[in-house]
């Protein structure tokens, strides 16, 4: 069966991050995506020239329409819009997928019949939340009033994924775990030649360090990881064992960038491959 995942996240044009990288990753990891697009943004890999917030009206009709037809097996929340959206996203998701926040350990809603994590689904669906505040551009993406609201969305979270810049600005790990979710720290913001992502939970700390891999082509790193966590989850991976790989393949794309534009480039989603002309013998025999 096809994991599900609910990405809930803005859009981006220049196709480096936001709900283009989601798509790109959950696909390459084997999962279905399905949308709730929240804001509308011109961008580029030199910066984010405009930015249109979706109505939350329409953003809560793209939630329920795929929840209540094809079903959820884990959510992925990137860039939220505004306070009022946050909110009410908060507010539907709560009664769609009831559940207790603060711990790493759910009933992937997967295990039951397809489509059965539909509307007022009893499984405890894992949520992902990406707290994004500010493109790797520097463009600010979060207003102080929709960063205050993310406070609801970590209490419904499973985990919550900041670098150390947004850590600081959630009030620091213990704020966020006060919470209850899981957070997975990342360390790319932090100097030095290796970069170390933290895991903390109710069990401990879970620590993985890898080399830096230098590169300008790192649009997208932050939304490509948490939606690869979210497509593990999904799939029934533990969650240590979906973090692993969903950094595995972040690292991947990273080395295998198309090197694209005059800034930020996009990341290498498709790993210097074209995945159909590698298949293609097996899926269309002669």
């Amino acid at each position: 069966m096809t994991a599900r995942i609910l990405i809930i996240a803005g859009s981006d044009s220049g196709g480096g991050a936001g709900i283009q990288a989601d798509i790109k990753t959950v696909t390459m990891l084997g999962g279905h995506p399905m949308t709730a697009m929240t804001a509308i943004t011109a961008q580029n890999t030199l910066g984010v020239q405009a930015v249109h917030p979706v109505p939350t009206d329409i953003v809560l009709a793209q939630i329920d329409s795929v929840a209540s037809d094809i079903g959820v097996d884990a959510v992925k929340i990137g860039m939220i819009g505004s306070a009022e959206t946050a909110n009410a996203v908060a507010d539907l998701l709560t009664f769609l997928f009831p559940r207790e926040g603060g711990g790493p350990v759910w009933t992937p809603a997967f295990a039951g019949e397809q489509g059965g994590a539909g509307r007022h689904h009893q499984a405890r669906i894992p949520i992902i939340f990406d707290p994004v505040m500010i493109a790797t551009s520097g463009s600010v993406l979060a207003d102080p009033a929709t960063i205050a609201a993310f406070e609801r969305l970590m209490r419904i979270a499973t985990l919550v994924t900041p670098n150390l810049p947004e850590l600081a600005a959630l009030g620091g790990e213990a704020t966020v775990r006060a919470l209850g979710p899981a957070v997975l720290i990342k360390g790319g913001h932090a100097e030095g030649e290796q970069i170390t992502d933290r895991l903390v939970t109710d069990a401990g700390e879970t620590r993985w360090t890898n080399p830096r891999i230098e590169t300008r082509h790192a649009h997208g790193t932050g939304c490509t990881l948490a939606s690869g966590i979210a497509t593990g989850l999904a799939q029934g991976m533990p969650l240590d064992a979906a973090i692993e790989r969903a950094i595995a393949f972040v690292r991947a794309a990273l080395a295998q960038p198309p090197g694209l534009g005059a800034g930020h480039g996009p990341m290498g989603h498709a790993l210097g491959i074209s995945p159909f002309d590698q298949l293609k013998v097996r899926i269309c025999p002669a």
